[in-house]
């Protein structure tokens, strides 16, 4: 494709996706200055459309971003009035009580909130500034300087045919060229990923790790609803199969999110995260709740839980990486939305001072040293052992060596230092003969759902004639090495159906790849143990479409 023609756009800054870091630092440019041309491209249809809801929000990046949030509608209605731990068994639970975790676990002055409703009132803010906005956008591409530094993305690229041929409505979309760029992609962005690898961004780091969170958004009782109720739990389902554990937040209007975190790291590759979501809603303290409810919606995504040792450097000549494409995600506070508006913030910043400074297409260093020495920094410094200590000593003893870790922690000590992760995700996967498969029950359709049924409720859709942007470097390795070693693992770890293993016309074993069910969780990229599947960004409105709830 180097021979096509695109018309370009000029920029002082380009930022790619519209979730809270990236409309953070859009609005915070325009802000520090209303001449600064600002844009910022979004592959959903529409702001909030790859944003599932429900999430307990710190509000400190609010504040720092816009002290008036309040009086300019910001949609936080629901602050947490009450706060609940439980470890579960199969048939109940006990109470961890509040008082012996530290402070910083406590929500008081937190608010339920959909993220979705947060990032289009964030979008509205950012337009009312001056900030473009193009939703339906996917950048593809990376646009290099003359000088090795990143300087545009190519984004707005329709009508490639499967073979990756252009088709007779291919439109090539345009380069958006800016003095910086800026990318806020997410978790496991695929332009992030490419910058992180070109520029060695991860040396001298601990690998990354990840969760793979699902979220159902259910009507329930108006008798059972409990308006500010949050619950957490862990222990049962999982057991000593995997890390993980349960939210469960009422919001308004008798909503209430239901959600599940599996760690990523686990070995046995029999284990099938989402029917090990499924089967807790059939505890009985969650299966009461539910009961006579219905399910409105559901999605999946990756989380990053690598915390403060993870963190890869977050600056490259032109380009600045923002919120999870980091991994800025306090894991036992399950938190990190306040973490990536602050991360926007201090990146308009930096990129503000550098252009009044007269630079361009360099490494924003000051952007960096506020994230680290900063209240992003300062925030993870005091959990990053939490995840490692969990991985290496189990559920009850991850728990109380991590709650002593982040005792000391807010003393401003560690007694453990900083803990190693070791394996990537992807590493820790162990052969299918080291472990016994696990037996699931069948979903009963009322609590609990098939795959597919559930991904309908997505409203997940790609255009079928393109390329697929599920990419394997190896053909062969699925059936050969997957599902030969491991069980083919990809067909349980992905939530959303999209990987099977089914038989040909002679009776071979085949790799079939349904690209059009993705919701776009990446876990495929991440956990796949022979690194074969590379997540590429589809073309511009594709995906799920998650309700304005």
């Amino acid at each position: 494709m180097a021979e096509v023609t695109r018309e370009t756009m000029e920029y002082d800054v380009v930022i790619v996706g519209a979730g809270p870091a990236r409309l953070s630092a859009a609005i915070r440019l325009k802000q520090l200055d209303p001449d600064l041309e600002v844009v910022v491209l979004e592959k959903g249809s529409e702001v909030g459309a790859h944003i599932l809801s429900g999430a307990v929000l710190d509000p400190s990046g609010l504040d720092a971003l816009m002290p008036d949030w309040k009086e300019k509608g910001a949609p936080l209605n629901v602050p947490v009035r009450e706060d609940n731990f439980y470890m579960l068994g199969e048939g109940g639970q006990i109470r961890i009580p509040n008082w012996p975790m530290p402070g910083l676990m406590n929500n008081h002055g937190n608010y339920i909130v959909s993220m979705g409703n947060v990032c289009r009132w964030m979008a509205e803010q950012a337009e009312g500034l001056g900030v473009e906005i193009f939703p339906g956008m996917s950048c593809s591409e990376l646009v290099w300087g003359e000088n090795g530094e990143v300087k545009g993305v190519v984004a707005g690229e329709f009508g490639l045919q499967p073979d990756g041929t252009p088709g007779a409505s291919y439109e090539p979309g345009m380069e958006l060229h800016g003095k910086y760029l800026f990318l806020a992609e997410g978790v496991r962005g695929s332009l992030s990923k490419q910058v992180i690898g070109k520029f060695d961004l991860s040396a001298g780091k601990e690998p990354q790790k990840y969760g793979l969170g699902m979220k159902e958004i259910w009507e329930v009782d108006p008798e059972k609803h409990n308006e500010g109720e949050v619950t957490h739990t862990m222990g049962w389902p999982l057991g000593r199969n995997a890390g993980g554990g349960s939210f469960i937040y009422h919001l308004e209007n008798n909503q209430v999110y239901v959600g599940f975190v599996v760690h990523l790291n686990y070995a046995n590759p029999h284990l099938f995260p989402y029917m090990e979501f499924q089967r807790f809603k059939h505890h009985p303290k969650v299966a009461e709740l539910l009961k006579g409810g219905k399910r409105v919606a559901y999605g999946a995504r990756a989380i990053s839980e690598g915390g403060y040792q993870s963190m890869p450097k977050m600056v490259a000549p032109g380009v600045a990486l923002l919120g999870c494409s980091v991994g800025m995600v306090n894991v036992p506070r399950i938190k990190g939305n306040h973490n990536a508006m602050l991360s926007g913030k201090a990146a308009a910043e930096a990129a503000h001072a550098a252009l009044q400074a007269g630079r361009a297409g360099d490494t924003l260093d000051a952007y960096e040293a506020e994230v680290r020495g900063g209240p992003i920094g300062e925030d993870l410094r005091k959990v990053r052992n939490v995840k490692p200590l969990w991985s290496k000593y189990g559920l009850i003893g991850g728990l109380g060596l991590g709650g002593l870790d982040m005792w000391t922690n807010t003393l401003g000590f560690s007694l453990f230092g900083t803990v190693p992760h070791g394996k990537t995700d992807a590493e820790a996967t162990e052969p299918a003969s080291k472990h016994a498969p696990i037996d699931y029950p069948k979903p009963d359709g009322r609590i609990s759902f098939d795959r597919l049924t559930n991904v309908s409720f997505s409203m997940t859709n790609h255009e079928e004639n393109q390329p697929s942007h599920l990419r394997l470097g190896d053909p062969d390795v699925p059936v050969q090495v997957n599902l030969a070693t491991y069980g083919g693992p990809s067909a349980r770890y992905c939530p959303a159906g999209v990987y099977e293993f089914v038989k040909d016309d002679q009776g071979n074993d085949k790799f079939v790849i349904n690209f059009q069910n993705c919701v776009h969780c990446k876990t495929c990229d991440i956990k796949d143990p022979s690194q074969n599947i590379t997540w590429v960004t589809p073309q511009g409105g594709d995906g799920p479409n998650y309700p304005n709830m």
